[in-house]
C-alpha cells in the first residue's frame, strides 16, 4: 500500500497557505490548498491521495464547522483526517473543535514541530 503524504490546506488566506506550505514541502509532505471550504471539500472528493486535511476555522462562507459537518457527512471521505487551526485561540475553543469531529487541533501561530507529530501520525 502506498503512504498517504498529501497534505490539504483549507484557508482564506492565500500567506498562511504560502508559508505552511513552504514550512511542510521542506519536511517532506506533498501538499495542495484550496481558499475555501467549498473548494476544499470538492479536493477532497476528487484526490484520494489525500492523506489530511488542515481546516482553518474561521472563513467567510463555510466555515470549519460547517466544512467538517459536510465531511463527515460524507461517506466517501468522512474518514480522513482533519487539523482544526485557528488563530482564535479561546479557551474551549480546542473541546469544540473536536466535538465537532475534528481529529486535532492546534492554534496559530502554528507550532511546527507539533504540527509535523500530528501529520506524521495521521499519515504513516
Amino acid at each position: 500500500m502506498i503512504q498517504k503524504k498529501k497534505v490539504l490546506i483549507i484557508d482564506d488566506d492565500s500567506r498562511n497557505i504560502f508559508a505552511l506550505s513552504a514550512v511542510l514541502r521542506a519536511r517532506g509532505f506533498q501538499c495542495i490548498s484550496a481558499p475555501g471550504a467549498a473548494e476544499g471539500i470538492n479536493l477532497l472528493n476528487n484526490d484520494a491521495e489525500i492523506g489530511i486535511v488542515l481546516m482553518d476555522m474561521m472563513m467567510p462562507d463555510m466555515d470549519g464547522y460547517e466544512a467538517i459537518d459536510e465531511i463527515r457527512s460524507n461517506v466517501k471521505i468522512a474518514q480522513v483526517p482533519i487539523i482544526a487551526v485557528t488563530a482564535k485561540a479561546m479557551v474551549g475553543d480546542r473541546e469544540k473543535a473536536l466535538a465537532a469531529g475534528a481529529d486535532n487541533y492546534t492554534s496559530k501561530p502554528i507550532d511546527v514541530d507539533f504540527l509535523t507529530v500530528i501529520l506524521n501520525e495521521h499519515l504513516t
